[in-house]
Formats: structure tokens, C-alpha cells, sequence
């Protein structure tokens, strides 16, 4: 049953994401950035915790719960470091995502040749 949640779950935000782009005149930039700072707001209020336990990964994969895993960097480390967490607890909690990300990126470069639009 957790499959199926997480399933759903993530099924979901992939549906609202499309009918944005299909329905409004938003870019998909200011969608992306929509979703990160829902996951922030849905996080300060608690509720994204929630959704977490309850769908895991199919909330915690999108750009949601990379949104909410700042948030909770940032409170953890302003809890540990004061006021210098605000800076740093965001980027401590997402280092392992963003490394990752920076990784595979550099790997794929030296595989794959752009080229410019014609």
C-alpha cells in the first residue's frame, strides 16, 4: 500500500505541474520555483511532515519536498547555530542532493556535445 500512496501522491503534484502548463501562461521556471516555496509554506505549517509519512517517497522526490528539506535544514541549524543557520541549514540539509546533481551533470558533459540552435 505504500507504493500505491506514493504512487498517487507523486502522480499528483506530475498533474498539477502539467495542468499549469497546459492552463496558464506560467513558465515552467515559475512553476518549479512554485512548487519549492509550497513545500517551504505546506513545512511551516506542518502539514508537509505529514504528507511525507504518509506518501514517502512520492513526496519527498518532487520539488516539494526538496522545498521542505530546506526549510527543516534551516530550522534544525538556527536551533544549533543561531542566527548563522539561516545561511547554512539550507544547504547542509540539500548537500547530498545538490552534489549529486553537480555529479551527474559534470558526467553526462563529458559524454554529450551540445549544440547551438539553428
Amino acid at each position: 500500500m505504500d507504493y500505491f500512496w506514493a504512487f498517487v501522491i507523486g502522480g499528483l503534484f506530475c498533474a498539477v505541474g502539467q495542468a499549469l502548463i497546459d492552463f496558464t501562461k506560467l513558465t515552467p521556471a515559475r512553476i518549479l520555483v512554485s512548487y519549492v516555496v509550497a513545500g517551504v509554506v505546506l513545512g511551516a505549517f506542518g502539514v508537509y511532515r505529514k504528507l511525507i509519512d504518509f506518501a514517502g517517497c512520492g513526496a519527498s522526490v518532487p520539488l516539494t519536498g526538496f522545498g521542505n528539506l530546506m526549510a527543516e535544514g534551516v530550522e534544525k541549524a538556527i536551533d544549533e547555530k543561531g542566527f548563522l543557520g539561516i545561511f547554512t541549514g539550507g544547504l547542509t540539509a540539500g548537500a547530498a542532493g545538490i552534489s549529486a546533481a553537480m555529479l551527474f551533470a559534470f558526467i553526462f558533459s563529458l559524454f554529450c556535445k551540445s549544440t547551438p540552435k539553428k
